[in-house]
């Protein structure tokens, strides 16, 4: 009951409350990222995977700027994220605009984090389970180390959640979520700007 239908209507009704009790701090954001970004924009939009591999499009607040070398590459993530975008991602704002994602149906408030789509290819059958359910904004992995995880570590966390999604653990992921963002525990791996890429060799 609550996985097929209660939890829809709940993050529906909270991602909406949400949106407008916090617009006032989402357009000063967006301001802010504008001009940090240095015309790149405040808003990042990007193809994922969400429930059953099907492709939508994330919207999250752009912390990095397009700054790009001599070829046109663009530079490395850890020279081009601002210090105003590290804030943004240190605490986690950077996913409020994915409460649009949750309106629209794409996303949930908990679950399985959207990864990119060219990973879809190099997922085992069980690491593919992710997909099963709505991708969140937050989810087990996240409140279980965040970036600081191995991608086999996080793989192994989002399916548990896809087998023991329930009311209480939703409850605990909120919990958890709310220690790991103000703590701003797990934002990274070592040596990366955020975390490195999945190669498809990590074993669930």
């Amino acid at each position: 009951m609550y996985k097929h239908c209660l939890k829809r209507v709940l993050g529906f009704s909270i991602s909406l409350l949400a949106l407008i009790c916090l617009s006032p701090v989402l357009l000063v954001v967006t301001i802010w990222l504008h001009f940090a970004n240095k015309g790149a924009g405040a808003f990042f939009l990007q193809e994922r995977p969400g429930k059953d591999a099907k492709i939508f499009k994330i919207i999250k607040f752009k912390t990095m700027t397009d700054e790009r070398d001599v070829d046109g590459n663009l530079l490395p993530d850890a020279q081009r994220l601002t210090k105003i975008g590290r804030f943004v991602r240190s605490a986690s704002i950077d996913e409020l605009p994915q409460l649009f994602n949750v309106l629209k149906g794409e996303m949930a408030l908990i679950g399985p984090r959207p990864l990119l789509v060219e990973y879809l290819p190099l997922y085992s059958a069980e690491q593919a389970r992710r997909h099963e359910v709505r991708p969140g904004i937050t989810g087990w992995a996240q409140c279980n180390g965040r970036n600081a995880l191995s991608w086999g570590e996080k793989f192994k966390l989002d399916v548990w959640y896809v087998d023991h999604c329930s009311f209480i653990t939703d409850l605990k992921v909120i919990l958890y979520t709310i220690k790991k963002v103000v703590s701003r525990d797990g934002i990274s791996q070592t040596g990366q700007a955020t975390m490195e890429a999945f190669k498809g060799n990590q074993i669930v």
